[in-house]
C-alpha cells in the first residue's frame, strides 16, 4: 500500500507541473519523475514486500511549441514544456489507484477472517 501510495504522490507531481515551463531560456521545466519498485524480503516476518528502491528522473527529451512572445523562449522562438504526457500519467494514477483498493480489500478481508475466528472460539 505504501508504494502505491508513492506512486500516487508522484504522478500528481508530474500531473500538476504538466504545463508549466522554466523561468527563462538558459534553464529546463520540470522533468518527469519515475520510480522503480523491488521486492524486499522483510527479515521480521519473512514476507516480501514492494518498496521504491529509485527515484529518478525521465531522460525523454522535453516538448518544444513554437512560441517567441514567451519569456522562456529560446533564439528560434521554441520554448520547452515538460516530457509529461498527461494520459500516460492518467493510466498510471488508475493502476496505482486499483493496486492500492486491492490491497485495502486484502487487509478488510483478513480482519473479517480474524474476527469470524474469534468468534467461533468463544
Amino acid at each position: 500500500m505504501r508504494a502505491q501510495s508513492d506512486r500516487l504522490r508522484v504522478v500528481a507531481e508530474n500531473l500538476a507541473n504538466a504545463s508549466s515551463t522554466a523561468k527563462d531560456a538558459s534553464t529546463d521545466p520540470y522533468r518527469r519523475k519515475l520510480l522503480t519498485f523491488q521486492n524486499v524480503l522483510d527479515k521480521e516476518t519473512g514476507v516480501e514486500q514492494v518498496k521504491v528502491v529509485k527515484r529518478s528522473y525521465d531522460p525523454s527529451p522535453f516538448n518544444l511549441k513554437y512560441d517567441p512572445s514567451h519569456p522562456a523562449a529560446d533564439a528560434q522562438g521554441y520554448v520547452k514544456y515538460p516530457n509529461v504526457n498527461t494520459i500516460v500519467e492518467m493510466m498510471d494514477m488508475r493502476e496505482a489507484r486499483r493496486g492500492y483498493e486491492a490491497n485495502l480489500n486484502i487487509v478488510e478481508v483478513s480482519k473479517a477472517l480474524l474476527t469470524q475466528t474469534l468468534g467461533l472460539l468463544r
